[in-house]
């Protein structure tokens, strides 16, 4: 990129309007001027039209899907910048294809974990419930589970798994996982007991979901999984919303076959309006929130600064291609 050549920045996904004051954005004057959009995902004409003469894009997570047929069509875009080392969302090769570095940031490992017990605790002792019940003149609506002395299923036991597995062990409670690449010797070393999937979902009075989404992943939390779950069991998600058969677990919740659902993630975000994770009384949802902290979003943007200011320079940082 000449220096000469100023750019043209778009910061896109700022649903909460905050990305222009987390941060210090000035850094870039000298090379270009940044525009932040606050608008939700669209189709694909949309996009185009919405994006079609940026530089450089900086998007939030996943909430933007840039497949081939809008990269194609983004004659500008020479650099896109995601939040975090991963993006599914992103089309790498057709990036690659088309001449478009693609560059990731850093995050706050703590984040999500952090979430997901929150989620946790909020479920098994239905704060929701009864906070709300509170506010509108009534008091204590029912009883809430103790996790001393209970099992904490874990699917997926990578590094947001190992920190949910802690804090579950600090609460007294055994902690069991599998995924398909997992070992006993691994497990063991975060003091976790490896078993196999069939047994995770039977034993686990708390099932928690920390798998990549993938092919291989996708909809794994399936019927027959719900189905060996006990009746009083619950299930966390935080990781991705199609790792579960979403049909699947409407049912099970619907029909009580398990006592209940905490889900920050979801296979259409935003989550449609009348959705039934929306209504139903023993679901907890919130609306992907798992990276949603101050501190996770000043580092993403600061790395977004360095990112762009390094690869103008000649000399790109953390490329993803």
């Amino acid at each position: 990129m000449s220096p000469l050549s100023p750019l043209r920045i778009a910061v896109i996904d700022d649903w909460q309007s905050v990305a222009g004051r987390l941060v210090d954005w000035s850094a870039l004057a000298p090379v270009g001027e940044v525009i932040f959009l606050h608008e939700f995902p669209a189709d694909t004409a949309v996009l185009i039209e919405r994006l079609r003469s940026y530089d450089v894009i900086c998007a939030m997570r996943e909430r933007t899907r840039f497949d081939r047929a809008l990269l194609m069509q983004l004659p500008q875009l020479k650099l896109l910048v995601t939040s975090g080392m991963k993006n599914a969302a992103i089309d790498i090769a057709a990036a690659g294809e088309l001449g478009i570095s693609v560059a990731g940031t850093g995050g706050d490992p703590y984040a999500a974990p952090e979430l997901t017990w929150a989620l946790v605790m909020a479920l098994t002792r239905n704060l929701l419930a009864e906070g709300n019940a509170l506010k509108s003149g009534g008091w204590q609506q029912g009883l809430g589970v103790s996790l001393h002395g209970r099992t904490l299923g874990i699917l997926g036991l990578g590094k947001i798994g190992r920190k949910v597995a802690r804090y579950a062990q600090a609460f007294g409670m055994e902690t069991i996982a599998w995924s398909e690449n997992l070992t006993a010797e691994r497990a063991a070393e975060s003091g976790v007991i490896y078993v196999d999937k069939q047994t995770l979902f039977a034993q686990s009075d708390v099932l928690s979901v920390h798998l990549v989404l993938s092919e291989r992943s996708r909809g794994i939390v399936d019927a027959a999984s719900l189905a060996r779950m006990k009746p009083g069991a619950y299930v966390v998600n935080t990781a991705r919303g199609p790792i579960i058969d979403e049909a699947a677990l409407i049912d099970a919740l619907r029909k009580k076959r398990i006592a209940g659902a905490a889900l920050d993630v979801f296979d259409q975000e935003p989550l449609p309006a009348g959705h039934p994770f929306r209504t139903l009384d023993n679901v907890l949802a919130t609306p992907h929130i798992g990276y949603v902290t101050r501190e996770s979003y000043s580092l993403f943007f600061s790395h977004m600064i360095e990112d762009i200011l390094a690869w103008h320079a000649g000399r790109p940082i953390r490329l993803l291609a």
